[in-house]
């Protein structure tokens, strides 16, 4: 059984685990894993409680799925969330490739038209092995992706792409669908084509950064819409800290100046109460009504127990409100000691 207390999706009757395990790094992200180590680290997770899993297509592609099902098969007791949105093709060589050192001999083809979609999401089922897939979301539309050729592409998306996902929910083949991207703008904007259940948001609802408090946040309140959690630690700066000799990555490149500066001030006051700063960066963004799940990326056995012990740190009411004292967050962020005075 799950560890970890649970949290409807929207207006769903799926519910998940408050913290869930981020597949990314089973596709070889960065760095070769094994098979052995891979099975090793999911068998792992599983007698640790976690059962949320979140994969997708890009992940090594087409590795981290065929890994994460081969972990998951015969059993019932589980969350599985995958993503469409590229296609894989067959590319005739196995190298390193947008970051994933994987072994598959494909590459991607992005393509978010119903066709494409309906096509990913049996192809994910195929390489799973499995016969369900819970939530899905539509990967890395947007900008930030995509640059320019994010107008001709998201149009596809909200019309042909959001109605091939919108069968699949209203036909039972999925519980859920939302986007899964790395900038909250876009999840906003398709708000207004789409009736989403909820959002994989990477980085952008942090202890870091809280922009996404002005207008998206209110209007997931308002839509009933759940945000998960992926990128915590804002591609590994709030785990590693600054104090070191660096070099340190923010949000997928080297920190900037201003990040690097005010980590180090989250930094010391972590160290003055003698607490880690990854498990105030894992426990900060669940404090949100409408956060329901944060899944950090996952790539080593030694982690898991870490991860666990780092969401179930004990961190003062007080911590919370020096961080709003000093104006390291924001002061209208909610945290974990308003969820305890309510």
């Amino acid at each position: 059984m799950s560890s970890f207390d649970r949290h409807r999706i929207g207006n769903t009757d799926l519910a998940i685990d408050e913290l869930g395990f981020g597949c990314a790094s089973l596709g070889n992200l960065y760095h070769a894993v094994s098979d052995a180590d891979a099975t090793d680290i999911l068998t792992t997770a599983w007698s640790g409680g976690f059962r949320y899993f979140d994969t997708a297509p890009h992940y090594g592609q087409g590795l981290s799925e065929r890994r994460v099902g081969d972990a998951l098969r015969g059993s019932n007791d589980y969350i599985l969330s995958t993503k469409v949105g590229r296609l894989l093709r067959p590319a005739g060589y196995a190298a390193e490739r947008h970051a994933f050192v994987s072994p598959m001999p494909f590459d991607i083809e992005y393509d978010y038209s119903y066709d494409g979609v309906m096509r990913s999401f049996e192809d994910s089922l195929q390489r799973l092995g499995l016969d369900r897939i819970d939530i899905l979301y539509m990967h890395d539309i947007g900008p930030v992706t995509h640059g320019d050729d994010n107008d001709r592409l998201f149009p596809v998306a909200m019309k042909g792409g959001y109605q091939a996902m919108d069968e699949l929910r209203q036909s039972g083949r999925v519980s859920a669908i939302g986007l899964g991207v790395n900038e909250y703008q876009v999840c906003e904007q398709a708000m207004e084509y789409g009736d989403w259940d909820c959002f994989l948001l990477a980085g952008r609802y942090t202890l870091l950064e809280q922009e996404s408090l002005d207008t998206f946040l209110p209007k997931c309140i308002d839509r009933n819409c759940s945000i998960i959690i992926g990128g915590a630690y804002n591609s590994g700066i709030l785990a590693t800290g600054v104090s070191g000799k660096g070099p340190w990555n923010y949000d997928y490149g080297p920190a900037p100046e201003d990040v690097v500066k005010k980590v180090a001030a989250i930094e010391s006051l972590c160290g003055e109460f003698d607490i880690p700063m990854a498990a105030a960066a894992l426990q900060f963004p669940l404090a949100h009504p409408v956060v329901a799940s944060v899944i950090p990326g996952i790539g080593k056995v030694s982690r898991i127990d870490q991860t666990l012990n780092l969401f179930a740190t004990e961190i003062p009411d007080e911590f919370w409100s020096a961080l709003s004292e000093r104006g390291l967050i924001r002061e209208d962020a909610p945290t974990p000691a308003d969820s305890r005075g309510e």
